[in-house]
């Protein structure tokens, strides 16, 4: 018999204090909005830009290209075994500092100190500067006034996390708040197998959050890839998700599991019966010992998953099966972004556990593509302006959340909203 947490009294919205009229998509639309959200949210707010694994060894860096905020950063494991992050801009003429073929795109590697591509100058991996090219010509340069500038980096639970404030408002564990640091003890760092891809999306970065923060389309938009099974279950509850919580700007949905390959193995795809992997990831779960407490909060049993969404644009989403994705949403004007998805699992001991993962993966990744192209369709329409105002139900709580939050944030320039 399955349990499920009961729902505060009256409903989601009403017990998280928010409205429940209809709602209006113009901070969407509007590129003087999007202009206030760089300002007031990405210039200010913590921003995951990675994890610890991918940088192995001392010398071991990556870029990320933050266009929401005007720059790009280079995040470097210095000699001393230190992560560090810096401004990717040489200090002589602006020039970018590291980057390969192309300026535009990111790139990573190995090195025991940065050249500039343009005259040469130098760099220590912490950021000094060591040597000028005919420094005799230059007058009074003091080389260590002249070092890269820094940005904010901080670590938690090997997610890296950059701030490009002068000074951050608060500390990158204050910021996470304690429903989001109870996961800290989650063995992220034993699933280093990483599948990625990356597109690009041309609607707003919220109406993707939206996306992923209800289950309420699942199996209406997806429902020629879903089992059978569960498409019938899903509407036997309503399309509801058992438990949503919010802490601060965060926010979580979690989800009832069903191992439908043990039901019916016949509802199943035959590729999924063949690889033993599919939506639910690998069938076959690692051991992962005790999980924190801050996993399936709501006590959902059977569990699915729980989504956790970071604010402004990162989501940590945590499989029953055992293995976890990360997406990012990063904005590229009013009505574009980037849309980054993250699959991780524990390495693969044989050949059947490879092939599991890698249906998994690109199992996760059509399910992303099919929500991309339909927020492209919603953003065409909601830039037509003929409808303004929109009714959400109550599974779609954190989608009101997310947009008041938001909102706070902007009209709120002066200290991190309550």
């Amino acid at each position: 018999m399955a349990r499920y947490p009961k729902p505060p009294e009256g409903s989601w919205t009403e017990h998280f204090g928010l409205d429940t009229a209809p709602v209006s998509y113009a901070d969407s639309v509007s590129p003087e909005y999007y202009e206030r959200e760089r300002q007031a949210i990405f210039r200010r707010a913590w921003l995951n830009v990675g994890r610890v694994e991918q940088l192995p060894r001392k010398g071991s860096y990556f870029t990320k290209e933050l266009a929401v905020v005007n720059t790009s950063v280079v995040v470097v494991r210095g000699m001393d075994g230190e992560i560090r992050a810096f401004h990717n801009v040489c200090r002589h003429r602006g020039n970018k500092l590291v980057w390969n073929e192309a300026p535009e795109e990111e790139t990573q590697g190995f090195c025991r100190q940065f050249t500039c591509k343009y005259h040469a100058w130098r760099y220590g991996l912490d950021g000094s500067l060591t040597f000028i090219q005919q420094e005799g010509e230059f007058f009074d340069v003091d080389k260590d006034q002249f070092g890269l500038v820094a940005v904010h980096c901080e670590i938690w639970a090997g997610f890296i996390f950059v701030n490009v404030a002068r000074e951050p408002e608060q500390s990158l564990r204050d910021f996470l708040g304690p429903m989001i640091t109870a996961l800290e003890c989650y063995p992220f760092d034993q699933m280093t197998s990483r599948f990625g891809y990356r597109t690009e999306v041309k609607a707003n970065w919220k109406l993707f959050m939206d996306a992923f923060a209800e289950f309420y389309h699942a199996p209406v938009l997806h429902s020629k890839q879903s089992p059978d099974k569960y498409s019938a279950a899903a509407r036997e509850a309503g399309y509801e998700a058992p438990h949503y919580q919010v802490d601060g700007p965060h926010r979580l949905v979690s989800t009832s599991g069903v191992r439908f390959w043990e039901m019916d193995p016949s509802s199943l795809k035959p590729m999924e019966n063949l690889t033993r992997g599919g939506l639910f990831g690998p069938w076959d779960k690692p051991d992962l010992g005790e999980l924190p407490a801050g996993v399936n909060p709501g006590k959902c049993n059977p569990w699915g998953l729980d989504s956790f969404q970071l604010f402004p644009n990162f989501v940590i989403l945590i499989w029953g099966q055992g293995w976890y994705l990360t997406y990012h949403y990063w904005p590229t004007s009013y009505n574009t972004h980037i849309f980054e998805g993250n699959v991780y699992f524990t390495p693969a001991t044989n050949v059947r556990e490879r092939i599991a993962q890698e249906m998994s993966a690109v199992t996760f990744k059509e399910f992303a593509l099919q929500d991309a192209n339909t927020l492209e369709a919603t953003q065409l329409m909601l830039e037509s302006g003929y409808v303004e105002r929109f009714p959400l139900n109550d599974q779609e709580v954190l989608l009101r959340h997310l947009h008041k939050v938001v909102a706070d944030w902007v009209n709120e320039p002066a200290g991190v909203p309550a």
